[in-house]
């Protein structure tokens, strides 16, 4: 059961827009190989605001996250692309509806 989840905002640097996308677009690849998460959305919130929603089974299924390829990359790149540290927030899940068709 999904009881843990991310809401990560990014800030990108003016003219950093589009390579702030084109990261996000290749964070599915990274995030397709972590076993621990299971749901994982890339943003576009505005022009330049970006944004990340994943979410988990258990505290350390997030922290796992936290700490893998995905977070190292854009921790990497943050300088770079983004306008100011982004801003990452533990959420607690109370229900979700997950059905496609």
């Amino acid at each position: 059961m999904i009881k843990h989840a991310l809401f990560v905002r990014l800030e990108a640097k003016p003219g950093k827009e589009q390579a702030v996308a084109d990261f996000l677009a290749a964070g599915l690849e990274m995030t397709n190989r972590e076993a621990t998460t299971p749901i994982w959305f890339a943003l576009k919130l505005s022009p330049t605001t970006f944004g990340v929603f994943d979410a988990f089974a258990s505290e350390e299924d997030r922290q796992v996250h936290l700490h893998g390829s995905m977070a190292n990359a854009l921790m990497t790149q943050a300088d770079e692309l983004l306008a100011s540290p982004p801003s990452i927030e533990a959420i607690d899940v109370l229900g979700m509806k997950n059905k496609l068709g």
